[in-house]
């Protein structure tokens, strides 16, 4: 339960049940849609949003002419409903804190659905600012494997920071680098004069102390609440405190 974000999850999903690969791509779908309208561009090389969007789409091969649909629809054609961003937050079995977000063009059904998972396994809703306050909001960059493409660790630090990483830390073989998120573009851009591709590139919530749940009642639950988030269309990101 280390990892807390859907994108940081994707490379785990491809080989995933067709009920969670359906919900992922109707995800990443929404996500490029809103990321249009959010950058105000269907260019993604005028719209750092909508490209960070479309690598994740590419990541788990969702069709090119799905892509180009969802951002056709971002522009304006063929709408059907408006798409919004709406957080929850809430508390998981043994107190651990829990933020949801969602693409959603309903907000009274998503509500009532991630309400009804939260107490399903043992959770509860909270209300806006509950949990919000225990996360920092970064960019957050992956590159897997590192040691094979970073040479010389300590002025790969060194460069880093002056392309605006606060933090770098080593995962096992991955190297994980945290930024503010307005200088996540920056960052990005220094890793690629690097010729450095990262595996993954997202804005997330990031706890500020993390707490371990050893209940193996509760981590059960935990367990069967995330794998429901995993297949709802409309849950586009989960973070937790967790170990």
């Amino acid at each position: 339960m280390s990892r807390h974000s859907k994108w940081s999850k994707i490379k785990h999903q491809k080989g995933a049940a067709d009920v969670k690969r359906s919900a992922l791509f109707t995800r990443l779908s929404k996500n490029i849609t809103l990321a249009v309208r959010e950058g105000g561009s269907g260019d993604p090389k005028m719209n750092f949003k909508l490209r960070l969007a479309i690598d994740q789409a590419k990541a788990v091969n969702l069709p090119k002419d799905t892509v180009d649909r969802a951002i056709q629809k971002g522009i304006g054609a063929g709408e059907e409903g408006q798409i919004e961003r709406v957080q929850y937050e809430g508390f998981l079995p043994g107190g651990a804190a829990i933020i949801i977000e969602s693409l959603t063009d309903n907000r009274n059904r998503t509500s009532g659905v991630v309400k009804n998972l939260l107490g399903k396994h043992g959770g509860n809703m909270g209300l806006p600012n509950s949990v919000a306050w225990m996360f920092l909001r970064k960019g957050v960059v992956r590159i897997s494997n590192y040691k094979n493409s970073v040479k010389n660790f300590d002025e790969f630090q060194l460069k880093m920071i002056d392309f605006g990483a606060d933090d770098i830390q080593p995962e096992e073989e991955d190297l994980v680098i945290y930024t503010a998120p307005e200088n996540l573009e920056k960052l990005r851009e220094g890793l690629e004069k690097e010729q450095i591709t990262p595996e993954e590139i997202e804005i997330e919530f990031v706890a500020k102390e993390k707490i371990s749940v050893t209940d193996l009642a509760q981590k059960e639950k935990i367990e069967n609440l995330l794998n429901e988030l995993d297949e709802n269309e409309d849950v586009d990101n989960y973070y937790t405190n967790l170990e």
